[in-house]
């Protein structure tokens, strides 16, 4: 068994609300630089980063899980996490088909700049990819365990684009057995008001859009082994 250090809410540059300082190279040298173990970066509504993280990966010794933070019909954020990036690029496609098509506005929100490994400019995503989606939170969990990913409800206990914030409770066909707590003192209240939530794993990230703000290697996961299978397994086994 390997406790391994994790953050696995990560925004890159391609996020309208990550610093163009969150490039693929300086998000994989700071992980290394911190010793975590495993990173996960997942933008607004887009995996098109995901490459160039997961190439710098392999060279620096870290497991990059390639992602995705979902924005649902419901603005819910929803962490969706691949193991690997074919099926993460294939769920890509398919959220692109249940996007909303706003203009994005980069004065406003951000570039939202993708890259290649060099950290080199390779294009720019043209519509704002922090909106809504077309796909509900009861539709999440078949759409992606379909493209063979693990859903994990972002930061539940925020006051805004959470579950708890803008559902106001856990729906009860729910079948994830993962979720994000942005403060573990939160964790036992929400706990005791939904019962469901003790069968699944706790995590806590950073959510990080600038640099300094990734984890430093505080919180473990309990792996059979350092992959990628691995750390997706343990986020549903508890």
């Amino acid at each position: 068994m390997h406790n391994l250090h994790y953050d696995l809410h990560i925004h890159s540059c391609l996020s309208p609300c990550g610093d163009n300082d969150m490039t693929p190279g300086n998000i994989v040298g700071m992980a290394t630089i911190k010793e975590l173990d495993v990173i996960a970066v997942t933008d607004h509504n887009s995996c098109r980063n995901c490459p160039a993280v997961m190439k710098l990966a392999e060279a620096y010794g870290v497991i990059a899980i390639p992602g995705m933070e979902l924005t649902t019909a419901e603005e819910v954020h929803v962490l969706c996490l691949f193991s690997c990036l074919e099926d993460a690029l294939s769920w890509n496609d398919f959220v692109d088909t249940k996007r909303v098509l706003i203009d994005n506005s980069p004065e406003i929100f951000g570039d939202q700049l993708i890259m290649n490994e060099d950290d080199e400019v390779i294009g720019k995503e043209p519509h704002l990819l922090i909106n809504a989606t077309n796909i509900t939170f009861d539709e999440c969990y078949d759409f992606i365990t379909d493209h063979k990913g693990v859903m994990v409800p972002a930061h539940i206990d925020k006051d805004t684009t959470s579950l708890m914030s803008n559902l106001g409770f856990v729906p009860p066909d729910s079948k994830f057995k993962c979720i994000e707590v942005k403060n573990l003192a939160n964790l036992h209240r929400i706990k005791k008001d939904n019962p469901y939530l003790e069968g699944c794993r706790v995590i806590t990230d950073s959510d990080a859009h600038y640099l300094e703000h990734i984890h430093e290697p505080e919180y473990t996961l309990p792996c059979q082994d350092k992959s990628i299978e691995s750390v997706l397994e343990a986020l549903v086994t508890f």
